[in-house]
């Protein structure tokens, strides 16, 4: 055969060898969320792609088949090719006894080179660019070449299944989405543009329910208010006045005895009537929902759906009632910077300061000084229980504990309660 010949069979075989590189890749990257919407948009070749993945060994064997003939070929046609000629350009300036050798070794340097750059490098990088859209247009000639070669297929993937099992490895892929896999993927969808920072955060916020329990969110038992069994008028009206709630607690002699809730919409209607104010009236009381203080956000909206109502009572393990929540407490950590609440638990001063309320929880701190976890955290739940645990007595005012470089000190006491903290960067000056 002539030169051209040659060079137009390795052209043809580094063509093939390309092929089957673009296939292997686009098949095993095709992401199957973007493929199981192009078949819902009435894609057929998708769902093809989809079959093959099931069965990747198919695919695979086929590949390597293809790369593995492709690449004996060509190293036989290219030795044959290129080494009498790389010789004859040789000759003039050496024509020693190792010509030949030289010639050879040259003639598969450059036939490797062009297969790695033509035939496995460049089809690879441009297959990872649309891998749904190369899988889409190779998953036929595949799918025709198993057919083909089905008996050749069956042998090799019948002799590596057999290796598998001996070493007792998998041969099938699991294909199990997780929800840190969901966050990747908003991560990069944020990054790319694709998911607006707002998009992007409620999201997060969404998947962060079940990490975070009731009592995060719960409005906390010294903030309650309610009604005793027998409470005068005037108490009850002034109640009314000063914390218009749609509820409140209904309690026997103190608030672990919570005996029902009543509507203050009930009260109204007593009131426009011209009746004097009862809790005790018939049908006035109503049961709440009672629910542990170890439920996550999750299992609290669960809680809310199967009861019909929005709202419960949260009890610890010793039966006594640490709080209450509501469906726009857990909706508003849902919703996260997206509404504005009356009153905003942490408040930046400046680039390196902050005032936070002691019962701000442990969560929404740590994402707003973006601090990765605290000391032994499964211990307390908020920012306040932090300080207790790092002083370990209760604190006073300007008591204040360094971590995570931040200073944390203790602006304001109520009755023993940490009411405010003031958080500052601590500086490298300071450091030292």
């Amino acid at each position: 055969m002539s030169l051209f010949e040659h060079i137009l069979i390795i052209v043809l075989l580094i063509t093939i060898s390309a092929f089957f590189s673009m296939s292997e890749i686009a098949l095993a990257a095709a992401r199957k969320l973007r493929l199981r919407q192009l078949v819902a948009e009435g894609e057929a070749r998708a769902s093809k792609v989809l079959e093959l993945q099931q069965h990747p060994g198919n695919f695979f064997t086929i590949v390597q088949i293809g790369l593995n003939a492709v690449a004996i070929l060509g190293g036989i046609l290219g030795e044959a090719a290129f080494t009498p000629y790389i010789a004859d350009l040789l000759r003039d300036t050496y024509n020693g006894v190792w010509l030949e050798n030289i010639s050879f070794g040259l003639s598969v340097l450059l036939v490797t080179t062009l297969f790695i750059l033509f035939a496995d490098l460049m089809p690879k990088r441009l297959a990872m660019l649309a891998p749904e859209q190369v899988a889409l247009v190779v998953v036929r000639p595949i799918l025709t070449l198993l057919v083909v070669l089905k008996p050749l297929v069956f042998l090799f993937n019948s002799v590596a299944n057999l290796v598998f099992r001996l070493f007792n490895v998998p041969i099938h892929r699991k294909d199990q989405i997780t929800p840190e896999d969901i966050i990747s993927m908003m991560d990069e969808g944020a990054e790319a543009g694709v998911l607006q920072q707002q998009e992007h955060k409620l999201l997060e916020n969404v998947f962060d329910m079940d990490q975070r329990t009731v009592t995060s969110a719960m409005t906390p038992r010294e903030s309650l208010v309610y009604f005793i069994l027998g409470e005068a008028e005037d108490s009850i009206r002034k109640k009314l006045l000063d914390s218009p709630h749609a509820r409140f607690l209904v309690c026997d002699t103190s608030l672990d005895r919570v005996v029902g809730y009543i509507e203050s919409r009930e009260l109204l209607v007593q009131v426009l009537n011209g009746l004097p104010i009862s809790i005790t009236h018939p049908g006035m009381l109503h049961t709440p929902l009672i629910i542990p203080d170890t439920l996550s956000l999750y299992e609290v909206l669960e809680h809310f759906k199967s009861s019909g109502v929005d709202f419960a009572v949260i009890l610890n393990e010793y039966a006594m009632v640490v709080g209450m929540i509501t469906l726009k407490d857990v909706m508003s950590i849902v919703m996260g910077e997206l509404v504005h609440s009356e009153e905003e638990q942490i408040v930046k001063r400046d680039d390196d300061s902050w005032l936070v309320e002691g019962l701000t929880p442990l969560d929404d701190v740590m994402r707003a000084l973006e601090i990765d976890a605290f000391p032994d955290q499964q211990n307390y739940e908020t920012i306040a229980g932090f300080m207790m645990y790092m002083l370990r007595k209760i604190p006073k005012r300007t008591d204040s504990v360094n971590y995570c470089g931040y200073k944390f000190e203790v602006v304001d006491i109520d009755s023993y309660k940490i009411d405010q903290l003031l958080v500052t960067k601590i500086k490298a000056e300071d450091k030292a």
